[in-house]
């Protein structure tokens, strides 16, 4: 597959993520509260200009790139953000999301990695999804958990972001997981 068209879900429009984006994904990405748990943190508009560049010229489905994919209201408004990195085999993807945080807490997050995870094991045709998540990001471990996903590993001071090491959880579903949700 060569091009990713859209999802839509009975509230969200996912998308690859345009340039027209580009204020309002500055505007959530570079929050202290967004990106604390994240190794991206932009520092200016050009910044993200060239980030969203790179990400229109991905061929998704490519092994070893990121696709970053637009989460938005259904009248446009973009409130955030989900990744699909495309793993080095045919069978694998690694996801992360991020959500604007006034946009938090209405379940508009669940809904679009939901539609994300039925898109890469219905179209994608992938056998795995996993998301590696920081053991303090409660919010993002219990998304993870409310969509099927189970704990596999806990990495212990395994990831390094600035000058500090991390712990790193790994949780992942499989096809025929999903399949019996």
């Amino acid at each position: 597959m060569d091009k990713f068209y859209f999802i839509e879900t009975n509230r969200l429009l996912i998308r690859i993520l345009e340039m027209k984006d580009k204020n309002d994904f500055f505007q959530y990405r570079s929050m202290p509260e967004i990106y604390q748990y994240q190794t991206w943190r932009p520092k200016d508009i050009d910044e993200i200009e060239e980030f969203i560049n790179k990400n229109i010229s991905v061929c998704p489905n490519t092994r070893n790139t990121w696709l970053q994919l637009a989460v938005c209201l259904k009248e446009g408004k973009l409130i955030g953000d989900i990744g699909i990195h495309f793993i080095d085999d045919d069978y694998q993807i690694e996801i992360g999301y991020t959500l604007s945080p006034e946009y938090q807490g209405s379940g508009y997050a669940v809904e679009a990695v939901k539609a994300v995870i039925n898109y890469a094991f219905t179209v994608f045709k992938k056998h795995r999804i996993s998301a590696s998540v920081d053991p303090d990001n409660l919010k993002s471990i219990k998304l993870l958990k409310k969509v099927g996903f189970r704990k596999e590993a806990h990495f212990i001071k395994s990831f390094r972001m600035g000058n500090q090491w991390y712990d790193d959880c790994v949780y992942a579903i499989l096809a025929e997981e999903w399949k019996s949700l």
